[in-house]
C-alpha cells in the first residue's frame, strides 16, 4: 500500500473520541488504517480530567492517617468492647469552620473547662488568638449537645493553609468567643495527624463524619472515622504503655486512675487510646444482620478504613465524631435524611441495636504503625484523589 493511500484512508475515519457510533457501520478499505485507528483509541481516555478532592470536606494528603484505607496485611485483635448501658448512641461534635475570608473573631481564655458548675461563656483570661469565624455561629449551652461537650474547634486561617485547633470552644456572643487549650497548627494540605481531641491529641477535623456524608444519595464514606468509647470499661492502661499507642501521643490525664477499672471482659492490651478499630476483612457485613441503611454504610467504612479511638466518652456509651459547621450540623442533616435521630437514649431501637452490633465487632489493627498505616499491604480501597487548591 502506498503511503498516500494510507493517509487518505486515515483522514476519512470518524473521530474515535467524539463519534464512536459511526465506527460500527464504517467500511474500512485499508487494514493499516484500522491498526493506526485502534492505536489511537487509548488517547480518548486521557481527555478525562483528574478528579480533585475538596479540602474543606476531606482535608489532608492522600497518605494521611485520615485517608489511608486498611491494608491486606492488617493483623486484627478483637477489642471486645463491652456493651453500652447508659444510652444507645451519642456523638462528639467537632466544630469545623472553613471560612478564611470572614472577619477575625477574638477568642479569650475561659477556665471553666469541663466543670459543670462553671460557665464556659465567662472570660477569665487574655486573648488566645483571633480567627475568621462567622458572627452568626453560636456554640453555647443553648445549642450544644450535653452538659460539657468536648467542643474541639478546627478553624482555617486567612492564609488558606493554617488550621488552628482549640478546646473546649464556646461562642455565646456575636463578637467574642472562649476556649482553654490550644494545640499546634497544622496545614490543611499536609498530613494533619494532630489536633484538639484532648484524650489522644489527634485531629479535630480529620476523620470527622461530615454533614454531606451518610445520606441516602452520598454513597460510601471514603475516609477513616473517629470514635469514643468508655475508658473505665474498654481502654487498657498499664505503667509500660501509659494507656495509649501510635498515632496518639498521650492518654487522658486520669488514665491511670480510671482506664479499665470496671472491666469485666477479658483483658485486651492492644485496645488503647489511639487504636485503629475496624471490622475485619474476613467478616461479612451481611452476617451482622444490620437493620438500618446508615448502619450498613458506617459498617462498610469501618471495614474499608476503620476508626481511630480519639477520646473517652467518660460514661458508659459509645460515640462517633460528627461535624458542626456554621452552614450545617451533622445530627440535624441525619434526622432530615433518615427520619430518626442519630443520638438515641434507648438501647432497643433498630438504630441502637445496629450500633451495638458494630461496636462489639470492632477489632484493633495491631500493626498500624507510621511505616504500615492501616496495617500495610495492598489497600482495600484506592487512595483518595489529589486535593484541589483553594484560592
Amino acid at each position: 500500500m502506498e503511503q498516500t493511500s494510507l493517509h487518505k484512508a486515515f483522514r476519512s475515519l470518524p473521530d474515535p473520541c467524539i463519534n464512536r457510533k459511526k465506527l460500527h457501520t464504517f467500511k474500512f478499505n485499508y487494514i493499516n488504517a484500522v491498526i493506526v485507528f485502534l492505536l489511537l483509541l487509548p488517547a480518548c481516555s486521557d481527555n478525562k480530567k483528574t478528579e480533585l478532592r475538596d479540602p474543606y470536606l476531606q482535608p489532608f494528603s492522600s497518605t494521611s492517617i485520615w485517608n489511608t484505607p486498611i491494608g491486606s496485611n492488617a493483623k486484627y485483635v478483637h477489642a471486645q468492647i463491652e456493651p453500652a448501658t447508659e444510652a444507645g448512641m451519642t456523638v462528639d461534635e467537632d466544630l469545623i469552620v472553613m471560612s478564611p475570608k470572614e472577619p477575625l473573631l477574638d477568642i479569650y481564655r475561659s477556665d471553666a473547662s469541663w466543670d459543670r458548675t462553671k460557665d464556659r461563656c465567662h472570660i477569665d483570661g487574655g486573648l488566645m488568638f483571633s480567627a475568621p469565624i462567622p458572627r452568626s455561629f453560636f456554640v453555647s449551652k443553648d445549642t450544644w449537645d450535653g452538659a460539657t461537650p468536648n467542643s474541639g474547634l478546627a478553624v482555617l486561617m486567612p492564609d488558606g493553609h493554617t488550621v488552628k485547633q482549640t478546646q473546649p470552644f464556646a461562642k455565646c456572643d456575636a463578637d467574642k468567643a472562649t476556649s482553654l487549650f490550644q494545640f499546634d497548627d497544622v496545614d490543611l494540605y499536609g498530613d494533619g495527624t494532630y489536633g484538639a481531641h484532648g484524650g489522644s491529641q489527634l485531629s479535630a477535623i480529620g476523620g470527622t463524619l461530615r454533614s454531606n456524608e451518610l445520606t441516602p444519595t452520598s454513597g460510601p464514606i471514603k475516609h477513616v472515622l473517629k470514635v469514643n468509647i468508655f475508658g473505665r470499661k474498654n481502654i487498657y492502661y498499664d505503667d509500660e504503655t501509659k494507656g495509649y499507642r501510635w498515632p496518639a501521643i498521650h492518654a487522658d490525664g486520669y488514665a491511670a486512675e480510671q482506664y479499665y477499672k470496671d472491666r469485666t471482659y477479658p483483658v485486651v492490651r492492644e485496645c488503647r487510646m489511639g487504636a485503629l478499630l475496624a471490622i475485619p476483612a474476613w467478616m461479612s457485613i451481611d452476617s451482622l444482620k444490620l437493620e438500618t441503611e446508615p448502619a450498613r454504610i458506617i459498617a462498610q467504612a469501618l471495614q474499608n478504613y476503620g476508626a481511630y479511638l480519639v477520646d473517652d466518652t467518660a460514661w458508659n456509651v459509645w460515640a462517633i465524631v460528627t461535624d458542626w459547621t456554621p452552614e450545617k450540623r451533622f445530627i440535624n442533616e441525619f434526622k432530615k435524611n433518615w427520619g430518626f435521630s442519630f443520638i438515641e437514649n434507648s438501647l432497643d431501637t433498630p438504630w441502637t441495636r445496629d450500633m451495638r452490633r458494630l461496636f462489639t465487632n470492632l477489632y484493633v489493627v495491631d500493626n498500624n504503625t507510621p511505616q504500615t498505616i492501616g496495617g500495610g499491604g495492598a489497600p482495600r480501597i484506592a487512595l483518595a484523589p489529589p486535593l484541589q487548591i483553594k484560592k
